[in-house]
């Protein structure tokens, strides 16, 4: 029987990992390899690793494990049973492991609209996060894709790294506050519906919309809200947050007993180095809650 299951392999699930086996601890981490930012070139804001590949960061952590015994595999878990002092994973690979703690680190997956090109830009031009991919289309023509309060928080945002940015509502309406505000800002404001971004091989290069009118603009971000990738904390019990994340404590845990969360998934900000901090901070709660069973023991 492992001590914690880590299910993401991630910079949360690669971090708790690594802290976890220097505290000698069994650990098995599982990951299909298909993180929230598989599509994106490269992640920043990650101090000496700022401009890595998101594949080459995993590569790299993932080779600091073996020398602290973490054992790792390609695999999913598609269930988990509680059998009231274990967990009993079954493995998309075959088989069943035990452990008696659980780290879920698997993320969340972006609510994409289903509008042709959109996917095709995802990581590439059609970004969620300014903090993260905002330096790289500072200056450039920005469009902010949403509906109500968040696209309009997220449009004057953006003009900290561009003064050329218009809002895009695909057919629902702004309220006035929300219009005066952006006019005070000089955002301009698109209510059609978009048919497509046209893009030449995930370049954006013009939004052409239902009505006819047609926009060039190199960047989009977007909020269009979110949802885990596992379903496993949703099974077990782990209560959500309103943004669609798993409710933790600053300490990762959850309302269910030895399960915690960290990354993109939990509450936190959904940064690279937030998630790997998340990690350390998971993996010291559950290190120090199996000290307090062995020493009561």
């Amino acid at each position: 029987m492992y001590d914690v299951l880590v299910i993401g392999g991630g910079p949360a699930g690669l971090s708790a990992a690594l802290m976890l086996g220097r505290c000698r601890r069994r650990v098995l981490m599982c990951d299909l390899g298909e993180p929230r930012n598989r599509q994106s070139t490269a992640l920043h804001g990650y101090l000496t690793r700022d401009g890595i590949s998101p594949t080459e960061f995993n590569a790299l952590g993932r080779a600091e494990l073996t020398q602290y015994g973490v054992e790792c595999r390609h695999a999913g878990v598609t269930g988990v049973v509680d059998t009231g002092s274990q967990y009993v994973a079954t493995l998309s690979t075959g088989g069943k492991e035990t452990a008696r703690y659980l780290l879920i680190a698997t993320g969340v997956i972006d609510d994409l609209p289903a509008i042709p090109g959109f996917h095709d830009c995802y990581g590439r031009c059609v970004f969620h996060c300014p903090y993260c991919d905002g330096w790289e289309q500072r200056d450039k023509k920005l469009a902010a894709f949403g509906v109500g309060a968040a696209v309009t928080g997220l449009a004057l945002g953006l003009t900290t790294w561009s003064r050329d940015v218009i809002v895009l509502t695909h057919g629902a309406r702004l309220d006035r506050r929300a219009r005066a505000r952006l006019d005070r800002n000089r955002v301009g404001v698109q209510e059609a519906e978009i048919e497509r971004l046209e893009h030449d091989n995930g370049r954006l290069q013009v939004i052409a919309f239902a009505d006819g009118a047609r926009l060039e603009r190199d960047a989009l971000f977007f909020t269009t809200g979110q949802h885990p990738q596992s379903p496993i904390a949703i099974a077990l019990g782990c209560q959500l947050t309103t943004k669609g994340t798993v409710n933790t404590s600053s300490r990762c845990e959850t309302n269910v007993a030895r399960v915690f969360v960290a990354g993109d998934a939990s509450r936190d900000a959904q940064f690279v180095v937030v998630a790997a901090a998340e990690g350390v901070k998971a993996a010291v709660a559950i290190n120090r809650a199996l000290q307090q069973q062995e020493v009561h023991a």
